[in-house]
């Protein structure tokens, strides 16, 4: 069964004082700029469950056709480390399933990626599979929300999950209309699952979209995700009901429909525009399809025992703070794990603010020995640099420690073939000039204990964010991702040490940096202006 610890959970004082300090002050915004939205009453929720019966599929029995001798009650597992095996992976569970496919995204963007893959969700539902989609609301506006035109095709349920009210033209509009209730809206789903038939899915760090894919223009996220088939499959897909049949998860069809999302399509011309027609466009070019090509017949797999760790529904409520009810969170479980390290430590998370607590366990485990190597984002890799705030007041404290900092070079050259990427930095439309920013979350202790999942290392993934991972015990397996991760750390990343009490950058064929790398000035003045103010919690 899924592990979802009993524990008690609670911030500690100055986490649980700041969010109420910014209500009280974007309450009085709120007062200012009128009435807020809400969001609809009495809405028709129809429960469902997930499938237990995987044996029954021609997928629950493929794994068992594969199991080896030796491996009963073990679960079969896989890392998809490039950005097309990932791909590939989801449209052969797709095209394989036969009962149900459940999906739990925390952004699923519009464009020609979502549109091949939702090609085969309609081609499964026009089969008879029963087809479940949970998105987190927080990204589901302007073009991101057509995706939930799939809602209204038959065998195809598709709910969001902590909805914030108003129209869908403008994310900042949205905030405006719920500024009355900020502790629910920071709290988002950011659980990543993907699920066929309850007997094989997928977790990791990717979002459904051309840039976690390898297939956008100007950036792309390095990603890494796992594969499970078996018993921890079947682990999974049960984490799925308590976030689904939860009041927070609003039917799409509660909240607008087709023709609301028809309406929104094209935002209305103004009288300017429509006397003074604009020249016409050529149309952006659309990428080549991302390969289908994956026969999980033949996929390599690693037989392993395994244990799912997911966070409840229950986390994201408005009052979590006050009612401790959520349990212990993905995050403890996880410093729980890191603290039975012995001999060392490799972690790679792209947000990565530790907190008191995280860095009183790193200064432990230094003092037995442990060695204890970090991947993150560099300022200028970071898809959010308020998060790079965070950290880097911690990086000459975590320097002294001992601990080596690798920072993600935002610009890779040649063929990156490390932590999912499509080979090419920039996937087959960016080409090599796309910016790289790391995605993947990922921790291996002494090369015996692999853990990949939706969380990172830092206060929002243990406090405001839901998180789903899995950790398997398997020494092939953590060596193989041992293997890819040290790779970037050598290839794509700079070491970050204190020479003479000053921060220096390096990488292989460069000269030492002294200052931010590849960051312009005025990434860099936010980060000197912001960095003494901005709550850890926040970030």
């Amino acid at each position: 069964m899924p592990h979802t610890p009993t524990a008690a959970r609670r911030a500690s004082p100055s986490a649980r004082r700041t969010p109420h300090l910014f209500t009280g002050l974007v309450l009085l915004a709120a007062l200012l700029l009128g009435g807020c939205a809400s969001l609809p009453d009495n809405v028709q929720r129809t429960p469902s469950a997930v499938f237990t019966e995987p044996a029954q599929t021609a997928l629950g029995q493929l794994i068992e056709k594969r199991r080896p001798a030796g491996a009963a009650g073990r679960s079969a597992f896989a890392l998809l480390d490039s950005a097309d095996l990932a791909f590939a992976a989801r449209v052969a569970l797709v095209d394989a399933a036969q009962k149900t496919i459940d999906i739990q995204y925390y952004a699923i963007h519009a464009d020609a990626t979502t549109d091949q893959l939702f090609d085969h969700l309609r081609a499964a539902a026009r089969r008879g599979v029963r087809i479940r989609v949970l998105i987190d609301d927080f990204n589901q506006t302007g073009p991101n929300a057509q995706v939930l035109k799939i809602a209204f095709e038959k065998n195809i349920e598709v709910r969001l999950f902590n909805p914030l009210p108003g129209g869908r033209s403008s994310l900042v509009l949205r905030i405006l209309g719920s500024l009355d209730d900020v502790p629910r809206i920071q709290r988002r789903m950011h659980n990543k699952v993907f699920m066929a038939d309850s007997a094989f899915g997928i977790t990791g760090g990717r979002n459904i979209g051309e840039t976690y894919f390898g297939q956008g223009k100007k950036s792309n996220f390095i990603d890494t995700d796992l594969l499970a088939a078996g018993p921890v499959a079947l682990d999974l897909a049960k984490t799925f009901d308590g976030y689904w049949n939860n009041e927070l998860s609003y039917p799409v069809e509660s909240l607008m429909s087709k023709a609301d999302l028809d309406a929104a399509k094209q935002p209305k011309p103004t009288a300017a525009a429509e006397a003074t027609p604009a020249p016409a466009k050529a149309p952006e070019p659309k990428p080549d399809p991302l390969p289908e090509n994956v026969d999980l017949a033949t996929l390599p797999l690693v037989w392993a025992n395994g244990t799912v760790l997911a966070d409840k529904a229950s986390k994201i409520a408005a009052d979590a703070d006050d009612v401790d009810d959520a349990g212990e969170t993905v995050v403890d479980g996880l410093l729980q794990l890191i603290a039975q390290a012995r001999k060392d430590l490799l972690i790679v998370s792209p947000y990565f603010v530790p907190g008191e607590r995280m860095m009183a366990e790193f200064a432990a485990l230094r003092a037995r020995g442990v060695r204890l190597r970090v991947l993150t984002n560099s300022l200028a890799s970071n898809d959010a640099p308020l998060a790079h705030v965070g950290y880097a007041r911690y990086r000459e404290a975590l320097l002294k420690q001992g601990i080596e900092l690798y920072e993600m070079r935002s610009e890779q050259s040649g063929d990156l073939l490390s932590l999912g990427s499509a080979g090419k930095s920039g996937g087959s439309v960016g080409g090599q000039g796309s910016r790289a920013s790391l995605h993947a979350k990922i921790v291996v202790m002494d090369g015996r204990l692999l853990v990949v999942g939706s969380m990172n290392l830092d206060l929002r993934s243990k406090l405001q964010n839901s998180e789903v991972a899995v950790v398997v015990r398997s020494r092939p397996l953590s060596q193989a991702a041992t293997k890819l991760i040290e790779t970037t750390l050598a290839d794509g990343s700079y070491r970050v040490e204190l020479d003479g009490g000053r921060l220096v950058w390096r990488a292989p064929g460069q000269p030492p940096l002294t200052t931010e790398p590849d960051a312009g000035l005025g990434l860099k003045f936010m980060l000197m202006l912001i960095g003494p103010l901005a709550p850890d919690e926040m970030l």
